[in-house]
């Protein structure tokens, strides 16, 4: 804030004018502050941090990331007893990549169960509205609104059940994204198969071997179609599995983005005629369903009882089929529940449109 000086200091009534003045100022600021203001409470997964960032552009309130964690101690403590220490203390042993103190804001939206505490403490001390997306593991009522994916099996009565996750995926976002890059892919022949990989995580491993057959299953669809691949790995893909894919494919057209730069995924989604996603992530299934083309899932070696039932409900939807070698052709409408979520939050906050 910017603090103008002006006018004659001397007389006792233009001191206090001047100082009730700078008081209302500061307490307009203040308001501002919070009125505008949207706290993103995350461990730090760019995944879950996705989530959040993409609900808060689609309320239409600018938002600041909070990445917390438990300090000391509070380490050793599980989550549902965390919420019942004062607000102030747990905060003090919390860390956190920006402070967590006033001024609060007016929106809190929290994502995956390790942030629940630190966002309700924040809701306690703050009267902020809050969203938790994902189940948080604790009562719904806990939080004004919480947005729970189908296959969380979590229902209440402020509970939005999304299918699969919130996503930032819009035609907008993919025409602007598609045009910058269309022409390094200019000479790529259609059809163009984006492929998503993923990687390790607790339930599914993918090693070299891995992707040495699904690579090659890739290769004989590019060669049989006369088309590309477009490939780009996550943060959790092993170099040495991206190294064997890579070679795997190294007979057909393809483009590999290679880690420099900006990462082309949404590119990919915009100018891809399928998409091919490994299973692990419910995430980068989900926005390429937001795009409203064929979706294939290739499977990983692990499993996970929760992410068959959201493979299960996508395949339903008509959204997905697994990857067996072949391209085909369906339509569906595209999967994206963000606006859903974010339309109920400003009517609760009073936004009438996004700011």
């Amino acid at each position: 804030m910017s603090v103008f000086h002006s006018g004659n200091f001397s007389a006792p009534d233009a001191a206090r004018a001047g100082a009730a003045e700078g008081a209302a100022a500061l307490i307009a600021e203040s308001r501002k502050a919070r009125t505008d203001k949207t706290w993103i409470v995350t461990d730090g997964s760019v995944g879950m941090e996705a989530q959040g960032i993409a609900v808060a552009e689609a309320v239409g309130l600018p938002f600041t990331l909070k990445r917390v964690r438990p300090k000391g101690a509070m380490r050793l403590m599980p989550a549902p007893f965390q919420i019942l220490l004062p607000p102030k203390a747990l905060l003090r042993a919390t860390a956190s990549s920006d402070a967590l103190e006033p001024p609060w804001p007016r929106l809190i939206i929290s994502i995956g169960r390790r942030s629940v505490p630190m966002a309700l403490a924040i809701k306690r001390l703050s009267g902020a509205y809050a969203l938790h997306i994902q189940n948080p593991k604790v009562p719904a009522r806990l939080f004004d609104l919480v947005a729970a994916p189908a296959h969380d099996n979590f229902e209440g009565p402020n509970v939005i059940t999304t299918f699969g996750a919130v996503h930032g995926v819009t035609p907008e976002r993919l025409a602007e994204a598609g045009n910058q890059f269309a022409p390094r892919i200019a000479d790529l022949p259609h059809p163009r198969i984006a492929v998503l990989l993923g990687g390790e995580s607790q339930a599914f491993s993918f090693p070299p071997e891995t992707a040495t057959g699904f690579g090659a299953k890739l290769a004989i669809v590019a060669r049989e179609t006369g088309g590309s691949l477009l490939i780009t790995p996550s943060r959790r893909t092993r170099t040495d599995t991206l190294e064997a894919l890579a070679q795997a494919i190294a007979g057909v057209p393809h483009f590999v983005w290679d880690g420099k730069g900006d990462n082309p995924y949404f590119a990919f989604l915009s100018l891809a005629d399928a998409i091919v996603v490994t299973e692990d992530s419910v995430n980068m299934v989900t926005e390429a369903a937001g795009t409203g083309k064929p979706v294939y899932v290739q499977a990983l070696p692990g499993r996970s009882t929760r992410l068959s039932r959201f493979h299960a409900l996508m395949r339903e939807r008509g959204a997905t089929r697994p990857f067996e070698g072949r391209l085909e052709s369906w339509r569906y409408v595209p999967i994206n529940d963000t606006e859903v979520v974010a339309s109920h939050i400003r009517e609760a906050l009073g936004l009438e449109s996004k700011a």
